[in-house]
């Protein structure tokens, strides 16, 4: 047996390896049959035929942002003639919106604005729920809440304690990029590093919040250091149990400082095996059609994937990269359906709403 067989043999076995195998796996082993290997260890997660989505919207409460990171084509300053805050009738109507088509969630999200502070988030949460009473609110990433301690002379706990007796219920992975300071100095200097980003999330899980997990690759970061950051979130997960899921997604470099070629499908594809080799312990992957379209996404759904996203009946950050994949809930379900799973319904937690 080759190096690469005996690595695969004792992934297979649920055996953990060291980072320099996992790389080792990552560059050498045939795609097809690391997505094999990847969908062993999906089926230990998922024994039932069942691919899942949610249904929810992506809204952005604000596009100015101090941070100015390299890779970001969304974010304005402010006085820019584009810069812009939502309106609380904007922000209730987009809501109602998202209800009227079954959805179950919003993901809300900004940048850092430096005049929105502590009492903006509760007012808005209080809104929310005033109004929508059942709705998931599943928003703020780690930077956002790392910038509210700073400027509330609070820790990662408190704000986050005040933001959930607000009505926060869960948390997104976004601003992870991925957590290697070196990689995180070049593209994002002025944002979080990979600590805060990670003590954020274990606060959050330590109040029984649920998060996510994400990376965004295909920039200035190592094989090694995507490897990295896999274990970085596996290593927080074992001592929290509090991710629901990794999404990967690749980084979209039309309109950015930071520039560069796209990552191809089978680069793509590749790493979403080997996350799920690297995160046993993190149940659900999610793949990525925002930025790799509907037909990769099918794919992906043999490379260890169980979970197809959400609907995001909007989304600006990745469309201001020039990039405007559109796939109704429809399309959805004839992907899933036709890759030959039966598609689900879930919430932002993974309970199932509908059976198609």
């Amino acid at each position: 047996m080759s190096r690469v067989d005996i690595l695969l043999e004792r992934v297979g076995q649920g055996e953990r390896l060291s980072p320099e195998q996992y790389l080792t796996l990552y560059l050498e082993a045939d795609l097809l049959v690391l997505g094999q290997a990847a969908n062993m260890v999906r089926r230990r997660w998922h024994k039932e035929n069942v691919i899942t989505f949610v249904i929810d919207r992506n809204i952005n409460y604000t596009n100015v942002c101090q941070c100015g990171c390299r890779f970001c084509a969304f974010y304005r300053r402010t006085g820019d003639a584009d810069a812009y805050v939502i309106t609380e009738n904007e922000l209730l109507q987009k809501i109602a919106e998202t209800i009227q088509v079954g959805g179950t969630g919003v993901l809300i999200q900004g940048g850092l604005h430096p005049d929105l502070d502590l009492t903006f988030f509760e007012r808005m949460l209080r809104t929310i729920k005033e109004h929508f009473p059942g709705i998931h609110v599943h928003s703020f990433s780690p930077p956002e809440i790392a910038y509210l301690a700073e400027k509330s002379n609070m820790d990662y706990k408190q704000v986050l304690a005040r933001l959930q007796r607000a009505g926060l219920d869960s948390l997104p992975g976004g601003g992870a990029e991925i957590l290697v300071d070196r990689v995180r100095k070049l593209i994002s200097p002025r944002k979080a590093s990979a600590r805060v980003w990670l003590d954020v999330m274990r606060a959050a899980h330590e109040l029984g919040m649920r998060t996510t997990a994400t990376m965004m690759f295909g920039h200035v970061e190592t094989p090694a250091e995507r490897i990295e950051h896999m274990l970085k979130i596996r290593d927080l997960q074992d001592e929290t149990g509090g991710f629901t899921a990794f999404i990967p997604w690749t980084f979209q470099p039309g309109r950015t400082a930071l520039g560069g070629e796209p990552v191809t499908a089978v680069e793509y594809l590749r790493l979403l095996a080997i996350s799920r080799l690297v995160l046993d312990n993190v149940p659900n992957l999610q793949v990525s059609w925002v930025t790799q379209g509907a037909k990769v996404a099918q794919v992906a759904l043999s490379f260890g994937a169980n979970d197809f996203g959400s609907t995001m009946l909007e989304e600006n950050v990745v469309r201001a990269a020039g990039v405007d994949y559109r796939v109704p809930m429809e399309e959805i379900v004839r992907c899933i359906q036709d890759a030959g799973f039966t598609a689900v319904q879930r919430t932002n937690l993974y309970q199932t709403v509908r059976t198609f």
